[in-house]
């Protein structure tokens, strides 16, 4: 079976940086991924909510550098998380995070002039695989 999915879209908060008790960081957050088509002559879009999961380095890499808004893409597996609840069996799906690139900033204005250093410059693509 083939597994795979690839996804851009903007963090709609921080990501969220924890630990696992092994001490494997871990790290959590939401895209807003939109999608256009054109329906009886007029343009729609809709936009999709994907929780992402991504270990180890890369998840700390991603909670340093990416804040509510940032653009991504990322690649990884779709995987679906079953928990009971009061009772109730619920599940959801989330996207495992193989790897991640940064998009850049639409907006012109916080770019900076050509030879002007900048601190904490993020680098283009992190990789790392899930410890397990």
């Amino acid at each position: 079976m083939y597994n795979k999915i690839i996804l851009i879209g903007n963090l709609t908060k921080d990501p969220e940086l924890r630990y696992t008790p092994q001490g494997t960081p871990v790290a959590s957050f939401r895209l807003a991924v939109n999608y256009r088509y054109k329906q009886s002559d007029q343009m729609k879009q809709e936009t999709m909510f994907i929780d992402n999961v991504v270990f180890g380095r890369q998840a700390e890499t991603c909670s340093k550098y990416l804040n509510k808004g940032s653009a991504v893409l990322v690649e990884g597996r779709l995987q679906q998380r079953r928990w009971e609840s009061n009772g109730q069996q619920k599940s959801k799906f989330e996207v495992i995070v193989q790897s991640v690139r940064f998009l850049p900033k639409r907006d012109v204005s916080q770019e900076t002039s050509f030879g002007e250093e900048t601190e904490d410059i993020p680098p283009e693509e992190t990789t790392d695989l899930e410890p397990f």
